[in-house]
């Protein structure tokens, strides 16, 4: 199949991540992928689909006003959605709260035109499927290539190093979160927190290693850490994130601390890929063990590593990919004959 994705930009993450890292996969299958940016303008959109020929075409999160999302159903045989994140809601730091009737009139506007749907995770899909068939909506999480990272070694050494990975808009959480980290500081001689970002804080009693984020230096950076640590607020934004921070940390082999928010229970199981935590004395206890026991470290961040070549590699992801499309094509063969 011919199949076009039409994105926000090509360099965003969730292109990078989503769409992007399946090309190889999907060719290896028989399948062309083509990365278009969206229009931005209306009379862009108006012409939305008439300047390519594909046999699919995937809208990689974004949702469209519902006449552009007619036009294209009209133009294309086959409509995909993909997205990743709860996107007809507000996110979490929105003064306005984060119920939108034009976000949901948009989500339901574009789900309900698809003749699939690919969700990050389950709590996306079960929103997905309030206005389409259930049969139409496949989860495919959010995937890394295990072997970009290298492995950690977890060797002995003076202090733990932290670290966490994101951007400023991420880092709004992070700084909801400061009171727990300058009680961990306090708690555990010689912990660290690196911060691999495009901006950093200051946290009390907690010193900061700052790591200016670079795509062919990340991977590195967080191998070369200690733990990895995931918080998010527990709000219905955060339930429909993909974890990809903690599916970074695995595929570098890190043990993980994350509070028990959305896909963050699936990938962090206590004594098995990291510790859960909720409270600022149970984040106190989990980092105080790893900071002393190093095998631990190394038998918790094997296990998420495994995980990830399991359920979280692109070769994972493009197999799931390969099976909603070969479905897809069977079906339109079948209505067709």
């Amino acid at each position: 199949m011919r199949v076009v994705a039409l994105v926000e930009s090509v360099d965003h993450v969730c292109c990078r991540y989503r769409v992007a890292a399946f090309r190889n996969a999907l060719a290896a299958h028989g399948h062309s992928l083509d990365i278009r940016p969206l229009p931005l303008t209306t009379f862009g959109r108006l012409g939305i689909g008439r300047d390519f020929t594909a046999d699919a075409v995937i809208i990689q999160r974004k949702l469209l006003p519902s006449w552009a999302i007619a036009l294209l159903r009209r133009r294309v045989p086959r409509l995909i959605f993909d997205f990743d994140d709860a996107v007809w809601l507000r996110d979490s730091y929105s003064p306005r709260g984060f119920h939108d009737p034009r976000r949901t009139r948009r989500f339901r506007a574009t789900v309900s035109a698809c003749d699939l749907v690919i969700a990050g995770n389950e709590f996306l899909a079960e929103a997905a499927r309030t206005f389409t068939s259930p049969d139409r909506v496949v989860v495919i999480p959010t995937c890394v290539e295990p072997s970009h990272y290298p492995v950690a070694t977890h060797e002995p050494r003076s202090g733990l190093q932290l670290v966490w990975v994101g951007s400023r808009s991420t880092l709004r959480g992070l700084e909801q979160f400061t009171p727990t980290l300058s009680a961990i500081g306090r708690a555990v001689p010689g912990v660290r927190l690196k911060l691999i970002c495009d901006k950093f804080l200051q946290i009390p009693d907690l010193p900061v290693d700052e790591c200016v984020w670079r795509e062919d230096t990340e991977a590195a950076e967080i191998a070369a850490a200690d733990v990895g640590i995931g918080w998010v607020p527990d709000d219905p934004w955060s339930h429909g994130k993909c974890g990809l921070k903690v599916i970074q940390y695995q595929a570098a082999g890190l043990p993980v601390i994350a509070n028990p928010v959305g896909v963050q229970t699936e990938m962090v199981r206590d004594e098995e890929t990291g510790h859960l935590a909720t409270s600022t004395e149970e984040w106190v206890a989990a980092v105080s063990r790893l900071a002393n026991d190093a095998r631990l470290r190394q038998q918790l961040g094997s296990a998420g590593r495994r995980q990830v070549h399991e359920r979280y590699s692109v070769a994972a992801g493009g197999r799931g990919w390969f099976a909603a499309l070969h479905r897809l094509r069977v079906e339109s063969l079948r209505k067709s004959g």
